[in-house]
């Protein structure tokens, strides 16, 4: 695979060498079980899990205590919503989320319209941003939770989480924020935004997979969650199994390693690839009216097919969207949210890029790009007709 150019970094990233090296001890000299703490080789892997924990939470800017690990932002999506609306209900019903949320949000929220819930989704507009008077206007009286992403995962676009948080702060609503995309990459420091709950995954910033944290803010009125896994007391009895020591210490590795100043230079790559597929007719570059992740480029080629472009480029790593909707075949629902026609949204490419991309690696992939769009578009009777002027 070392001809392979990886531009998918916003599905999974490559495991930093330090970050690996950090781990595998724990995995051959103290494999020992970090809750079997009445012998050293137990106590000495429950300290590198709380040194990760003191890792993550310095990253954040909030204390150790407000930190708990589980496998991913997925569990801790499921772990909010679901715990939240429990012991939440008798309070209110109503959820407020976003129609361009992960898969893991829409999913969840759908299942609790089964059990009761009221969930309202709100619209955004052409460039992917929700209007806080749309936001303000859909809060009622049993409005207990807001559910907002940080860093759409497929476009990119930053959300304006501290307006956000500050309206929930104002009517005392709880509010999560998926920060998986954006952690690393933008500045979040806990102790200058009031969110209340907040998650992230070690595998989006180069860390291993399986590993996440949830943040839960310490408050004088304790938020209310009920565990979403049980088993042996873990995590102060929030979520329960065996510590995966070596995925945690990586987990505190990786996210001690990053910062949004290491970005800068991924952003310039962005910019270049974007620069260079321009030369390209009738592309739509998704969001880039508004501020990006800078990691993140989602283009739709017109009257191509994404998947006809990524089988004739077979060394670039490329998605169509998101990674977690396996095998779907069906247009992104964040660009159909945002307007964008069936057609476009099929057409849409979504380029990730990380801190290991080179700007040798972007000119070789817009090159292949460029080509291979006026191959298909070379042999396209769609295409001939919309030259022609024959269709739009």
């Amino acid at each position: 695979m070392k001809d392979t150019i990886y531009l998918d970094n916003n599905a999974t990233t490559r495991i930093l060498d330090e970050v690996w090296q950090e781990m595998t001890p724990y995995f051959i000299q103290n494999y020992a079980n970090a809750s079997s703490v009445y012998h050293q080789m137990g106590r000495a892997a429950n300290a590198a899990v709380q040194q990760s924990r003191a890792q993550v939470a310095e990253a954040l800017n909030c204390t150790p205590k407000e930190i708990f690990f589980n496998s991913g932002a997925t569990e801790s999506i499921n772990t909010v919503l679901q715990g939240v609306f429990d012991k939440y209900r008798s309070q209110g019903n109503h959820i407020i989320t976003v129609a361009t949320e992960h898969k893991a949000v829409l999913s969840c929220c759908e299942q609790l319209t089964k059990q009761g819930a009221q969930v309202t989704y709100l619209p955004v507009d052409n460039q992917g941003r929700i209007a806080s008077d749309d936001l303000k206007n859909a809060i009622t009286a049993k409005t207990i939770l807001i559910c907002l992403m940080a860093a759409n995962n497929e476009t990119g676009v930053l959300a304006e989480i501290e307006q956000v948080a500050s309206i929930c702060h104002k009517e005392d609503i709880l509010f999560f924020c998926d920060a998986t995309q954006a952690i690393g990459k933008v500045a979040i420091d806990l102790q200058q935004l009031p969110v209340d709950l907040l998650c992230l995954s070690a595998h989006k910033i180069h860390g291993p997979k399986g590993i996440g944290a949830l943040y839960i803010r310490r408050k004088s009125k304790p938020i209310q969650l009920t565990p979403l896994v049980l088993g042996g007391g873990q995590e102060n009895g929030f979520r329960g199994g065996t510590y995966n020591v070596p995925a945690i210490v990586g987990f505190g590795k990786a996210i001690s390693m990053l910062s949004p100043q290491a970005y800068s230079n991924v952003r310039a790559y962005r910019d270049l690839l974007e620069a260079e597929l321009a030369d390209i007719p009738e592309i739509i570059v998704h969001g880039q009216n508004t501020p990006r992740l800078p990691t993140t480029s989602y283009i739709s080629f017109k009257h191509v097919l994404a998947s006809e472009i990524m089988t004739a480029c077979p060394t670039l790593a490329l998605s169509s969207g998101s990674a977690c909707v396996t095998g779907s075949r069906e247009p992104s629902h964040v660009l159909l949210a945002m307007g964008i026609s069936k057609e476009d949204a099929l057409s849409a490419i979504r380029f990730s890029l990380s801190i290991l991309t080179t700007r040798e690696e972007i000119l070789q992939c817009a090159q292949l790009i460029k080509e291979a769009v006026q191959k298909i578009r070379d042999q396209s009777p769609i295409w001939q007709l919309y030259k022609a002027g024959l269709i739009g």
